[in-house]
């Protein structure tokens, strides 16, 4: 009888540690910061359908990088948490840190599970305050580590120079045009500091806000089409006076839901895609 292969547990760790890694870093990136009304989320993706950058509850955003399919099950599990959690208690007890907590558990039990590969993700919680001081941005990694980031957060595989090139310039009182504009010029110069800057067209970037000054309890928006082109153009400080004074209004009504179902996933189109498109090919198709 032959003797069962031995691993050595710290390095059964650092290989699904590597695994992880690798899978994320084949991801395009993505810029979470704080600007002067709220949170700006900016992603490199050029699919229509499948979103990295979404909502999970009134205050509270989502973003990801990694494998399709498996942060759009931690997107879908964090509603069902949200949707619990407001109706056995009140809408206000749904907080970003709690669904951080969630996420971390998760995480940390499949990572250190032996019987299934870890998630190859790496995701990014953002909770709305009442003023700019109380907003948070929380950044998981594929083994349940948590880390509350102060003023932006970047994620993918070109990271450091992303992170590198908004340092310099990031200030928490950016308008959202300003704001707008240095997350994508630090995802252009993703390549280094010796290496010119992509090419990145409205058409390649998935933008969304949680806009503070929303009257409406749902603080989260997507920004994209000629109201993008304009804010990240020649006339942005134009625009950007456009959409603060859109009127909720000109919206039209949410359907009422059912007690305790706020499930409105990907709020631009108007679809729900709670049970996810079907898993592509690749690790990241966005």
């Amino acid at each position: 009888m032959s003797m069962p292969f031995y691993v050595a547990p710290e390095q059964q760790m650092k290989d699904r540690a590597d695994y992880a890694r690798k899978g994320i870093a084949r991801g395009r990136s993505v810029v979470v910061l704080h600007y002067a009304d709220g949170i700006l989320f900016v992603a490199e993706n050029r699919s229509q359908a499948l979103h990295k950058v979404s909502e999970i509850y009134d205050r509270i955003g989502f973003a990801a990088v990694g494998r399709y399919n498996e942060f759009e099950n931690l997107r879908t599990a964090g509603i069902r948490y949200a949707d619990l959690r407001g109706y056995s208690y009140d809408r206000t007890d749904v907080t970003g840190r709690g669904l951080a907590n969630a996420y971390a558990q998760l995480l940390g039990t499949i990572f250190s599970s032996g019987g299934e590969k870890p998630y190859e993700v790496e995701i990014v919680v953002a909770e709305l305050g009442a003023e700019s001081d109380q907003d948070q941005i929380y950044r998981l990694t594929y083994d349940g580590s948590v880390n509350d980031e102060e003023g932006f957060a970047v994620m993918g595989g070109s990271a450091e120079a992303i992170t590198e090139a908004i340092r310099g310039a990031f200030q928490p009182d950016l308008g959202l045009a300003d704001a707008a504009r240095l997350a994508v010029r630090a995802l252009t110069s993703d390549q280094g500091a010796g290496a010119p800057p992509r090419a990145l067209d409205v058409d390649a970037l998935e933008v969304a806000v949680l806009d503070r000054t929303r009257t409406l309890p749902r603080k989260f928006r997507r920004i994209r089409g000629d109201r993008l082109a304009e804010l990240l153009g020649p006339s942005a400080a134009a625009a950007e006076q456009a959409i603060a004074d859109e009127t909720d209004q000109t919206e039209p009504p949410p359907a009422k839901p059912a007690p305790g179902s706020v499930r409105e996933t990907d709020l631009a189109d108007g679809t729900d895609t709670a049970a996810g498109p079907t898993t592509p090919a690749e690790p990241d198709q966005t």
